[in-house]
């Protein structure tokens, strides 16, 4: 009479097949799929909306890859400097009014950029795009890290699962948002972000020394390094309140230290205008470039945000104003949000508040809340949070996908002679 063996187990294949599962990948692989698969969905988008683009003032009619990504709209004022430098003085008309110039542009990402063109002898267009993109990548490995050790710091807060997958889940939200093409064009977007994560993880660490070069590179790449200070008041408030209570020490070192990195963000936050002032011969020269770029020719706090409002909406101004503000609010004191900490809800606020403060909206905000990158944090745990938290997930990614065709479509393509800025 036949018998029959029992079927035996070839752990080899086993664990091959475990390997096979995203799930066991280790987190910065996940990382680098998730992140550099949207990257290859906006270059799909960029490259179709390319054969549709017309001559204009920076490309031919159709034209490559590298040409759109690295020679449209402010990547040719990059390319500027980082070709020649910038003007020996601040460029006026017959008014004396100051015109638009590359003294509005921050140097680091030109002058990394120029330090690769010098070592490798290829093109701006060439590298720049992929400094960028490199640089996002890098971002994006940070981001997932300062949204894990934020998640790890109140594990008691978080389901275990949401807190899991809310970290890789904050990089696809964020990966795929509407304006994340420019994460691999010549802007400064991509540094930027690497700049702001890793000075925010230096802070969840507190590695306060540590963070100090990295906020002042963040002042010589965009102009968001004072918000920055909101969330490192945040920090040193949590941590003097803990202290208080009892639950740890905050010793005099610490707190020289996180007085030190305040101040940096500061200093930081007034680096380029003040190095504008003095390369120029006039103080106020950074705040007359920036004003020719502005509806009212000048920088002024707020009121632009009730003209663009007034504008749009005529009378009801005020009431479309209360809605974003309202709306800010709410996703600052949003409980996901809040449970991420001090650093991250402090960073949202002070930039938020930065925006409403400093700038003029128009169709460059949506590029700009890229860096209110706690924001993707939070979509993603609202639809993590969801009992259908797949079909959420991939609704909002798809959602960001169809905004990325809307962007690069309606903004990043030019339609001669005049356009909206991306």
């Amino acid at each position: 009479m036949a018998t029959h063996q029992p079927a035996v187990r070839r752990p080899g294949i086993a664990w091959r097949t475990a390997a096979l599962r995203p799930a066991q990948w280790p987190w910065w692989v996940q990382v680098l799929v998730v992140y550099l698969g949207a990257r290859l969905v906006s270059a799909v988008v960029l490259l179709l909306v390319a054969r549709t683009q017309a001559a204009n003032l920076w490309t031919p009619q159709a034209p490559s890859y590298t040409q759109y990504t690295g020679l449209m709209w402010d990547a040719s004022w990059y390319r500027e400097i980082a070709e020649g430098g910038y003007p020996d003085m601040l460029p006026t008309g017959s008014d004396g009014r100051a015109l638009q110039s590359a003294w509005a542009f921050f140097p680091l990402f030109p002058v990394l950029a120029r330090a690769l063109m010098a070592v490798t002898g290829a093109s701006w267009q060439v590298v720049a795009p992929t400094l960028a993109l490199v640089a996002g990548t890098g971002a994006a490995l940070v981001v997932h890290q300062v949204v894990a050790a934020a998640v790890d710091r109140a594990p008691q807060e978080w389901p275990s699962s949401l807190a899991r997958r809310l970290p890789l889940a904050t990089v696809a939200v964020l990966a795929t948002f509407a304006a994340a093409p420019v994460l691999q064009v010549a802007y400064t977007e991509s540094l930027a972000l690497l700049l702001l994560t890793t000075a925010l993880w230096c802070l969840l660490r507190r590695q306060y020394l540590a963070a100090v070069p990295v906020v002042l590179g963040l002042g010589l790449t965009r102009a968001v390094a004072l918000p920055l200070a909101v969330a490192v008041g945040a920090h040193a408030v949590a941590r003097l309140r803990a202290a208080l209570r009892g639950d740890e020490e905050f010793p005099a070192r610490d707190r020289l230290a996180v007085a030190g990195l305040g101040v940096a963000a500061v200093v930081s936050g007034l680096l380029w205008p003040a190095a504008v002032g003095v390369l120029t011969g006039q103080p106020d020269a950074y705040t007359q470039v920036q004003g020719a770029w502005r509806g009212r020719g000048e920088v002024v706090p707020v009121l632009p945000w009730s003209d663009v409002a007034r504008w749009l909406v005529g009378g009801w101004w005020w009431l479309l104003l209360a809605a974003v503000l309202g709306l800010a609010v709410l996703a600052v004191l949003a409980p996901p949000l809040r449970r991420l900490g001090p650093e991250l809800q402090g960073w949202t606020a002070g930039y938020l508040g930065y925006l409403v403060f400093a700038i003029e909206p128009g169709t460059s905000l949506l590029r700009f809340l890229l860096l209110a990158f706690p924001l993707a944090a939070l979509a993603a745990a609202l639809a993590l949070g969801s009992r259908w938290w797949r079909f959420a997930l991939t609704a909002l990614v798809l959602l960001g996908v169809a905004g990325q065709v809307g962007w690069v479509g309606l903004l990043w393509r030019l339609v001669p002679p005049s356009g909206w800025p991306p």
